[in-house]
């Protein structure tokens, strides 16, 4: 199969993405087309190839894909692009900031590295366990990675105040949903007062008070975005030794499950 790089990523992406890049330079290295580079960052974390097996696939050497990749990670570029289709999203009035979801799911590493840790459901084999908030319609606005021995708790508080401020149609930008669900693995007494304290309403399940039926009417969602996850392969398992390389092909996937979402509302209009 050919592919073209004028294919991957599509035109409206690339619109957004582009502006946000750092500037390639004139000295040193020959420049590298970007789209170019950016295209093999999201076939290797779309396939989950080897950064080897797609050397040379869309123009670029693997070496200087992965060099761009590392400095684009380094510079804080996923998070910039992840606001900016979330703001899109914002202006077309589909982020639902009714209620908000938060789970987990442990993988396997085992190449070991940063934010790596005997994973308690895996023979203590070494693993990480990336972490997700959603809205309510399953849109990823948040992530985060921590080894897979470190107890969820500890993820709550940086992924509600990773929450970026999100453009809305019509008034101020929302940073924060009206409820906050997860399961039991989240609970704790001091979580949920400064999720209160912050002025959104808790929803966390509490063992031996809240039955697994009622909890889960909502909480679905964000595993149903987790499935959707799992179409990319690279997240699999994870093979990134830098715990912040991982955390970047997380965040890819959330800006392309983000944007197939917009892709989706300009056809239908």
């Amino acid at each position: 199969m050919i592919v073209a790089v004028s294919d991957v990523p599509p035109d409206g992406l690339w619109e957004i993405v582009g502006p946000l890049l750092p500037p390639a330079g004139t000295m040193g290295r020959p420049r590298v087309d970007q789209r170019a580079v950016f295209t093999t960052v999201l076939f290797v974390d779309i396939t989950g190839c080897s950064w080897e097996s797609a050397d040379g696939l869309f123009g670029v050497k693997r070496a200087a894909a992965h060099r761009w990749f590392q400095t684009w990670t380094e510079a804080g570029v996923w998070a910039e692009i992840h606001r900016a289709v979330l703001d899109e999203l914002g202006g077309c009035a589909l982020p639902d900031w009714s209620r908000a979801c938060l789970d987990s799911q442990s993988v396997r590493a085992k190449r070991g590295g940063a934010h790596t840790g005997p994973n308690p459901t895996d023979r203590a084999k070494p693993g990480s366990k990336p972490h997700l908030l959603i809205e309510a319609t399953g849109l990823p606005l948040t992530c985060g990675v921590s080894a897979a021995n470190v107890h969820d708790t500890h993820a709550l508080r940086p992924l509600v105040r990773a929450v970026p401020a999100v453009r809305s149609r019509r008034g101020p930008r929302r940073l924060k949903p009206a409820k906050l669900h997860a399961d039991k693995a989240y609970h704790s007494a001091a979580e949920r007062a400064w999720i209160a304290d912050r002025g959104i309403g808790v929803r966390i399940a509490r063992p031996g008070v809240d039955s697994s039926e009622r909890s889960g009417r909502h909480r679905y969602k964000v595993e149903r975005t987790i499935a959707w996850l799992g179409g990319f392969r690279r997240l699999a398992q994870r093979w990134e030794r830098k715990g912040s390389n991982f955390l970047a092909m997380l965040s890819i996937a959330c800006i392309l499950t983000c944007y197939r979402r917009l892709a989706k509302h300009s056809r239908d209009f």
